[in-house]
């Protein structure tokens, strides 16, 4: 695709308050991570951050609100608080939206944590919760021969926040890693998809807003909380990955 490329953020949460503060809404949070991304690449004229990135955000919940196809290049599914197997209306319409988007060959996709596991699921594989229970903060990834090629690095680090997974990769779909506790960290179609179980969008600030968050409703204990905290600040390779997004939307 040649710039500008318009993305439709489609925002499957509100993030907690001093974070929607800051960044007003999770659009917000990816349009600060593609435009540092976009500051990394060496070629200037290839992307600039400010006029060649038409970000656009959709409130998927409450309004049910989606993007004509046609006035888009690229889609990426957010992460969310809620479940991404859930029978639930907006759920639903957001698997069927997806779907329609595998079903063209022209708007790419792409997918992080909770859009992770609703693209496996519009795939027809199962997701919900892991059996080995959360992954929290920064954790390090292995990479597949496919992952190490499109990240450009042997290990991912990446922020965690979930528990539930993608059961399986997809027939027809490249694994780009696995952790301990989750066997697919990331899948990857040719000019259809790419996407992460983690957030390359979290940094230190988001990220333990939400664990004292959880830890304050009961959802960690102490220790969890505790042992997350050690490594929330740890470095991890968001900017970079965001880099790895913009590149395969650019690729012809």
């Amino acid at each position: 695709m040649r710039p500008p490329l318009r993305i439709a953020v489609l925002e499957c949460d509100t993030p907690l308050p001093e974070t929607d503060s800051r960044y007003h809404g999770y659009g917000g949070v990816f349009t600060a991570l593609l435009k540092s991304s976009a500051k990394t690449f060496n070629d200037g004229d290839r992307l600039d951050p400010e006029a060649d990135l038409h970000i656009s955000r959709w409130d998927i919940m409450s309004r049910m609100e989606y993007p004509k196809l046609e006035d888009i290049d690229a889609v990426l599914l957010s992460g969310s608080r809620y479940n991404s197997y859930e029978d639930v209306p907006w759920t639903n319409r957001l698997v069927e939206f997806t779907q329609s988007i595998l079903a063209q060959g022209r708007v790419r996709l792409l997918g992080i944590c909770f859009g992770h596991q609703i693209v496996g699921r519009a795939l027809g594989v199962k997701v919900g919760p892991s059996d080995q229970g959360w992954e929290t903060a920064v954790c390090e990834v292995d990479l597949t021969v496919k992952g190490k090629e499109l990240f450009g690095r042997d290990k991912l680090h990446i922020q965690q926040m979930h528990q539930d997974i993608v059961s399986e990769c997809p027939s027809g779909v490249t694994l780009l890693g696995s952790s301990p506790r989750c066997a697919v960290q990331g899948m990857y179609s040719p000019r259809r998809f790419i996407t992460v179980q983690g957030h390359p969008e979290f940094n230190e600030e988001i990220e333990i807003e939400i664990i004292k968050n959880r830890t304050k409703a009961g959802v960690f204990s102490e220790d969890q909380a505790q042992e997350a905290l050690s490594r929330v600040g740890n470095e991890h390779d968001g900017v970079s990955i965001g880099a790895t997004f913009l590149n395969f939307l650019l690729e012809d």
